[in-house]
């Protein structure tokens, strides 16, 4: 037993090897991945042709015009040469948006409900472009894979199911939310950082999530926040990323202030 206990932790140290750690593209925050780039974008491309195939593509002009202009303002910003950048708004009364891995933007249409310019629609593609190009899919995938080895080099010492129970929700507990809490935090962060180098002002970003705060109690609206919760300190925390927000902001080639109003055909 030992032996094999010893066999996976040296492939583990293997990995974090050749893996290594990497730094978090505008905020500078240093993290360890066990997952290569390419092989994330691989599983963004595959999930955005069958995410195509089961989900209605909205045909509504306007829509798609904004989401395409905005997703292409932030993509130029997003130093990625490497992500294949396609966007699409989806036909769906549920507010959400995404980024996948490799820079597919989809957009829902229920969103537009909720949206009054193109810099509050630049706040939600931002932060959703700042979860890929900060990669936060690889670090939740290295989290689980450290995880599982975790439980198996337990299991090799006890077999109490109780034991092994404890430490599933304890390790929940201390990475997965956390983790969870710091990527939205740091989206957010980007997110500003992104839409304020392509020429949106900052303020939109405030007062698209300070909107989302207040009607977070819509049923309509218990997916998206639960994968994007709300709460004053996170709002308070967006307050703090505007001095530098509005630094980029003022250095923009062309700046747009709130850019056009949005509204379905």
């Amino acid at each position: 037993m030992k032996k094999l206990f010893y066999i996976i932790a040296a492939a583990l140290s293997l990995t974090f090897f050749v893996t290594g750690c990497s730094t978090v593209p505008f905020t500078e925050r240093s993290r360890v991945l066990m997952t290569s780039e390419s092989s994330e974008n691989d599983m963004g491309a595959e999930a955005w042709q069958e995410l195509k195939s089961q989900q209605k593509i909205s045909k509504d002009p306007a829509l798609n015009n904004a989401v395409k202009k905005v997703s292409t303002d932030i993509a130029r910003i997003a130093e990625k040469p490497d992500y294949q950048w396609e966007f699409a708004v989806f036909e769906s009364a549920e507010p959400n948006a995404f980024c996948l891995p490799g820079g597919k933007v989809g957009v829902y249409s229920g969103i537009f409900k909720y949206m009054n310019n193109e810099a509050e629609l630049a706040a939600i593609v931002g932060h959703e472009v700042g979860h890929a190009i900060a990669r936060h899919g690889g670090e939740r995938m290295t989290h689980g894979i450290v995880q599982q080895i975790g439980m198996i080099g337990l299991s090799l010492g006890t077999s109490n199911q109780n034991i092994l129970d404890a430490y599933g929700a304890v390790t929940n507990v201390a990475g997965v939310l956390p983790y969870s809490r710091l990527h939205e935090y740091e989206a957010d962060h980007i997110g500003m950082i992104l839409m304020s180098k392509a020429g949106y002002d900052p303020h939109g970003a405030i007062s698209f999530w300070e909107k989302f705060k207040t009607i977070s109690q819509e049923s309509s609206l218990a997916e998206f926040f639960s994968t994007h919760p709300m709460s004053e300190k996170r709002l308070q925390e967006m307050q703090g990323y505007l001095p530098e927000a509005m630094g980029y902001y003022q250095k923009a080639r062309v700046k747009q202030g709130l850019g056009a109003s949005i509204k379905a055909q």
